[in-house]
């Protein structure tokens, strides 16, 4: 994995800690081939490929030192003789019951374990730079000669990274066209339902297994071997579809206000010619009906604000989206590298100047939007790791300081020096790059040096 450090940008960074999750396969092959199209199996033979990213020995560890419950944060599941069952007892998690339980056969999963290891932290993080998106993860643990889960699809997209034991896996093709790249998971399907898988391999160690959403998969262990495996997941409900449901009754709203033609009355006889009564009616009246809804919908795009729902499409995906990992130098060159206590007083003063160069922490962790009378700097700097904890976290703004946001945002990888952001004077750019720096959003291009005061003053 790769750490977002020194003056690479976190897209480019990003895009290496994707090259290294699906080599050797390259981004190219993978996006024209796979992506949303067909699974992807990568056989490594290199147990050791994830390296500590996550193990049972871990699981223990987690269960032992965090508060996890069932259903909320831990699953006890099993499926036998095509039946799917959750074994959630209430209350808090211990580990205890949830080994006890492994051993009677139930497996384990737990949710979003990105919330208690670094490790996937820094790579889930990472990787929603790359895909624009949430990326999120679980943990799944199956006891050898058992499965979990009944055959399903999913609405996201699916890396499967095999970590520990082995898994057969297979996967089968969406049914039928309406099941292609589906908004909403399916219920649980059974053997006669899914036909003939498209794929059937056994996960070892290193390897990985790709398949988009809508593809119906299920996995079971041999008789000799656990099998402990992450899934990684991305663009939940982040479709064309999606974009449009936004964009859509805005544009309506903005069409009826502002072109009188949306306004008219429908024809007197509208009840007469249209209707599912009348659709294989032919009648000129009902041409000239159809041709002018088809005109109205032409005129709407004119209203589209496709910009205003790309940055509400945005604006939720920050406030599901992890908060960055900063590496130690970036953290030496943030607010989090400032003033602390020591021996009885303040130390490392530190002060922005004029010519400091600064820029955005993460290209992608930050949206301005426009909203109504006010002008707002969404941000996932002081997300939780835990699923929507916090409400969403913005910076409101003068609209006059919009554009120097913009500056930054454009500029980024690259430093701007605070005395060239665009605005009135300096004074106005001091206290712009101070609120954002102290919100934890800049970085500057060196660490600050430490400001020496006289006691005496």
């Amino acid at each position: 994995m790769v750490e977002c450090r020194g003056a690479k940008g976190s897209e480019a960074v990003a895009s290496r800690s994707f090259d290294w999750l699906i080599q050797p396969i390259g981004q190219e092959r993978f996006f024209r081939e796979l992506w949303e199209q067909k699974p992807l199996l990568v056989k490594r033979h290199q147990p050791g490929f994830y390296g500590d990213l996550m193990s049972c020995q871990q699981l223990d560890r987690i269960l032992r030192e965090r508060q996890l419950y069932f259903t909320e944060n831990v699953d006890l599941t099993t499926y036998r003789g095509g039946v799917r069952e959750t074994h959630n007892p209430p209350g808090r998690a211990h580990t205890a019951v949830v080994w006890d339980s492994f051993q009677q056969g139930c497996s384990v999963r737990l949710l979003n374990p990105q919330t208690y290891s670094r490790q996937l932290w820094r790579l889930c993080a990472t990787l929603q730079e790359f895909f624009g998106s949430m990326v999120g993860a679980n943990l799944y643990l199956t006891p050898a000669g058992s499965q979990g889960f009944a055959p399903h699809y999913d609405d996201i997209e699916a890396f499967v990274l095999q970590l520990e034991g082995q898994k057969l896996w297979r996967v089968y093709a969406p049914r039928d066209p309406s099941e292609e790249l589906p908004r909403f998971s399916s219920g649980n399907f059974t053997k006669e339902e899914v036909g003939e898988p498209l794929l059937t391999t056994l996960l070892e160690p290193g390897d990985l297994l790709y398949f988009p959403r809508g593809f119906i998969h299920q996995a079971c262990t041999g008789e000799t071997s656990h099998s402990l495996h992450l899934t990684l997941s991305t663009c939940q409900r982040n479709t064309w579809g999606d974009l449009l449901e936004k964009a859509l009754p805005t544009a309506l709203q903005l069409a009826l206000e502002e072109d009188v033609d949306f306004r008219r009355s429908l024809p007197r006889d509208y009840p007469s010619v249209m209707g599912v009564a009348n659709a294989d009616l032919a009648n000129p009246r009902r041409e000239a009906f159809l041709a002018k809804m088809h005109s109205l919908f032409e005129r709407l795009w004119d209203f589209l604000p496709v910009d205003a729902a790309a940055d509400q499409m945005v604006k939720a995906h920050l406030h599901e989206a992890l908060p960055p990992l900063l590496s130690q130098q970036e953290r030496e060159c943030s607010v989090h590298g400032g003033e602390r206590w020591h021996e009885g007083r303040v130390v490392d003063v530190q002060e922005l100047e004029p010519d400091t160069a600064v820029r955005l922490v993460r290209r992608n962790a930050v949206r301005l939007v426009v909203e109504e009378d006010s002008v707002r700097l969404y941000h996932s700097l002081d997300n939780s790791r835990v699923y929507q904890e916090r409400d969403p976290q913005w910076v409101e703004l003068d609209a006059e300081r919009a554009p120097a946001v913009e500056a930054l945002l454009h500029a980024y990888p690259g430093y701007l020096r605070i005395q060239e952001l665009p605005l009135e004077g300096p004074t106005e750019c001091m206290e712009l790059a101070s609120l954002l720096y102290d919100r934890g959003l800049l970085l500057t291009r060196e660490p600050l040096d430490p400001v020496d005061y006289d006691d005496d003053d």
